[in-house]
């Protein structure tokens, strides 16, 4: 396999509220929830680099179209990582989560390789870091 990762979705219990978080409060670019006219269709995309998209939505349509039982979500099984170039852009990130809407889990403090980092959830209980490592800095 190919590392061709293209587009993460994230199952979202309302979809309206999480296109408020992701387009409104932390300001992806999206076109807003395209596909309404298709039952279980409905589904917003954010631009997150030029090959790389983040989908939401709605938990009981992927459910339905995975033909897996929902459960319930659980915010421990995975974290999305959102690195940037210094400590203060993780405090700058993590307030504009926090006015968004998002459940800080954890305040960024210094971490034991040297870097700076801190957790926030999303509406729909998603976890994301935000983080500063010295040794591993986004190329924008």
């Amino acid at each position: 396999m190919k590392p061709r990762i293209s587009v993460i979705t994230l199952a979202v219990d309302n979809l309206d509220r999480a296109v408020a978080f992701y387009r409104d409060g932390l300001g992806l670019p999206s076109e807003g929830i395209i596909g309404t006219e298709f039952e279980h269709g409905a589904v917003a995309f954010f631009d997150l680099n030029a090959s790389l998209k983040l989908a939401v939505w709605a938990r009981a349509n992927l459910a339905h179209d995975t033909r897996l039982p929902q459960t319930a979500p659980s915010p421990t099984d995975f974290s999305i990582g959102h690195n940037v170039n210094s400590r203060d852009e993780v405090d700058e990130v993590m307030e504009q989560g926090r006015r968004a809407g998002a459940k800080i889990v954890k305040a960024a403090q210094d971490t034991f390789y040297g870097g700076y980092a801190g957790y926030f959830q999303d509406p729909d209980c998603h976890l994301w870091e935000v983080v500063w490592n010295p040794q591993f800095l986004p190329g924008d």
